[in-house]
C-alpha cells in the first residue's frame, strides 16, 4: 500500500541540492539583492565570532565569488583589514599572513576536483570560514571531490544542503549559520525537494483516546532466540515508547524479569492467527537461520508492520528481494552492504535505490543516518550523539520505530520519528551511555519531540 506523506508547510527542513539551489536563486530572479543579503550575512557572522584581525577573501568566479566581495566591504566598513585576491593573484605568502580566510571561491556547484593551486591556498590558511560550503565539497553527498579544508565555519543561505548534514562533510563545515536571506519559500513549491532534515516537523506522533485500551495498539511481538538480551532491549524501548502489549516469541524457555513483557512459546505459524499482534521485529539475537525462516512466514501477510534488523538482514545478504513485505529495516553500513553492495560515496543515492528494490523504508544507520522512503523521499538525521557507537543501542531503534508502527504511524514517518527520539533519548542520557540506558529516557525524548513540533511549546 503506497503512504502518502504529508510535506510539513513550507518546506522548513527541506535540504537543496546544489542544482536545486541554483534553481531557487532562478525562481527569485533578484540575484543584485540575493548577493548583497548574503554578503551581509556572511560579515555578520564573522564579525559575531571573531575579533577583527587580518583577512583575506580568496574570490572565485561566481556567485559565491560575489558573495565573499559584499561581505569584505562590509567588515572594512566595520573596520576590518580585508583584502580581495582572486586565485590567480594570492600566493601562499597571502595566505600565510592572514589571520583568517574567507573562502568564497567555489561553493557547492564545483563538480571537479581543485586545481593544485587553489588547494595549495587552502591547505595554507590557518583559519577559514566558508561561504555556502568548503570549496572542494560535493554539496549533495557530503563527499570531498579530492580536497576540501577544514572550516571553522560556514555560512550557507536559505536551506541547508545535503552535503551539510553528511558525513565527512558535516565534520567539514565546522560551525554552520543558515542565513535568511529574502528569497521567498514559494520557490520550494516549484522545485518539490524530495530530501529533508530529520526533525519533529516531519512527524506526530501517536496519542491515545479516552477510550484506549492496551489492545489498540495491537500486540507487538519481537521475536527472540536463545540468547535473548538483543530482544529485551528492543522490547524494552516498544513499551517505553508506548505499545500496548509486548511479548517475546520463543518456542523454549526464557527468564524474563522485566515485569510487562509476555513471553509466547507458541510456533510463529500459530502466533500469526491472531490478527491482533500486527507488529513484529525480526532479527535481534535471533540467529541467521532462524531469522530467514520466520521472515519467510512473516512476509506471507501483508497487513504485517514489519521491521527486519540484524540477523534478519544477514539471512538476506545479496538476496534483497527477500525483504519485500517488510515495513523498515535498519541496516548499518556492514549489514547494508551484504544485501545490497557497498553504498558508496553518494550513501543518500544507495538509500534510495535500497528502498526502491524493496519496497521498504530504508534506514541507513550511522552518525549521519539516512531514511529513505520507496517513493524517493529521504531525510537525513542530525541529532545523534557519538556515545550512541555502542553495542545494542540498534536493537533498541527497532523497537522504537516498530512501536509507533503499531499506534499506527506510516512507515516513513514512524522511522523518521524514531531515529529523532533515539537520538534525543541518547543525548538525555549523556556520557557513559550503555543501550539499556536509553529506554528509561525515551518517555523525555517524546515530550521533547512533541514541544519541538510545530505548534508545540519548546522552551
Amino acid at each position: 500500500m503506497t503512504e502518502k506523506f504529508q510535506m510539513p508547510n513550507g518546506f522548513v527542513t527541506a535540504l537543496l541540492t546544489p542544482d536545486e539551489m541554483a534553481q531557487a536563486d532562478r525562481l527569485a530572479n533578484n540575484t543584485p539583492a540575493l548577493m548583497e543579503a548574503a554578503g551581509r550575512a556572511v560579515a555578520r557572522a564573522i564579525s559575531r565570532r571573531f575579533a577583527p584581525c587580518r583577512t583575506l577573501a580568496l574570490i572565485g568566479p561566481g556567485n559565491n565569488g560575489g558573495d565573499g566581495r559584499v561581505a569584505a566591504r562590509h567588515l572594512a566598513r566595520a573596520g576590518w583589514a580585508v583584502k580581495c585576491l582572486t586565485p590567480a593573484q594570492a600566493t601562499l605568502n597571502d595566505v600565510t599572513r592572514a589571520d583568517l580566510v574567507i573562502d568564497a571561491l567555489f561553493g557547492a556547484g564545483l563538480t571537479r576536483p581543485l586545481d593544485a593551486h587553489c588547494t595549495a591556498l587552502l591547505q595554507a590558511a590557518r583559519r577559514l570560514v566558508a561561504i555556502d560550503v568548503p570549496s572542494g565539497l560535493d554539496g549533495a553527498t557530503g563527499q570531498p571531490l579530492g580536497f576540501a579544508p577544514q572550516a571553522a565555519l560556514t555560512v550557507t543561505f536559505f536551506r541547508k544542503k545535503p552535503g551539510h548534514l553528511l558525513y565527512p562533510g558535516r565534520a567539514l563545515c565546522g560551525a554552520l549559520v543558515l542565513a535568511d536571506i529574502g528569497l521567498p519559500p514559494a520557490v520550494l513549491d516549484t522545485i518539490q525537494p524530495q530530501t529533508l532534515e530529520n526533525t519533529p516537523a516531519l512527524f506526530t506522533l501517536p496519542t491515545r483516546s479516552p477510550t484506549a485500551h492496551k489492545f489498540s495498539a495491537g500486540e507487538l511481538c519481537v521475536l527472540s532466540g536463545s540468547l535473548p538480551g538483543a530482544a529485551r532491549l528492543c522490547a524494552q524501548a516498544a513499551r517505553r515508547a508506548g505499545a500496548g502489549i509486548v511479548s517475546l516469541a520463543a518456542e523454549h524457555p526464557l527468564i524474563i524479569p522485566e515485569p510487562g513483557i509476555l513471553h509466547r512459546q507458541a510456533p510463529l505459524a500459530t502466533l500469526l492467527q491472531d490478527p491482533r499482534r500486527h507488529s513484529f521485529v525480526v532479527g535481534p539475537g535471533l540467529g541467521v537461520e532462524r531469522a530467514g525462516q520466520a521472515l519467510a512466514l512473516l512476509t506471507a501477510h501483508p497487513a504485517l508492520h514489519i521491521v527486519a534488523d540484524a540477523d534478519a538482514l544477514t539471512a538476506c545478504a545479496n538476496q534483497p528481494g527477500r525483504l519485500k513485505g517488510v515495513s523498515v529495516i535498519t541496516p548499518h553500513a556492514g549489514e547494508f552492504a551484504r544485501v545490497f553492495g557497498p553504498p558508496g560515496p553518494n550513501k543518500l543515492a544507495a538509500a534510495r535505490a535500497a528502498a526502491r528494490l524493496t519496497g521498504a523504508v530504508v534506514v541507513l544507520k550511522g552518525p549521519d543516518t539516512i531514511i529513505a522512503a520507496p517513493d524517493g523521499l529521504a531525510a537525513i538525521n542530525s541529532n545523534a550523539p557519538p556515545s550512541l557507537a555502542t553495542g545494542g543501542t540498534g536493537d533498541v531503534l527497532s523497537g522504537l520505530i516498530c512501536a509507533l508502527l503499531a499506534q499506527g504511524m506510516a512507515s516513513f514517518p514512524a522511522a523518521c520519528a524514531g531515529v529523532w527520539l533515539h537520538g534525543e533519548a541518547a543525548t538525555q542520557a549523556g556520557d557513559g551511555l550503555l543501550a539499556e540506558d536509553l529506554p528509561a529516557h525515551i518517555p523525555t525524548a517524546l515530550r521533547r519531540a512533541l514541544a519541538l513540533a510545530p505548534g508545540g511549546s519548546a522552551p
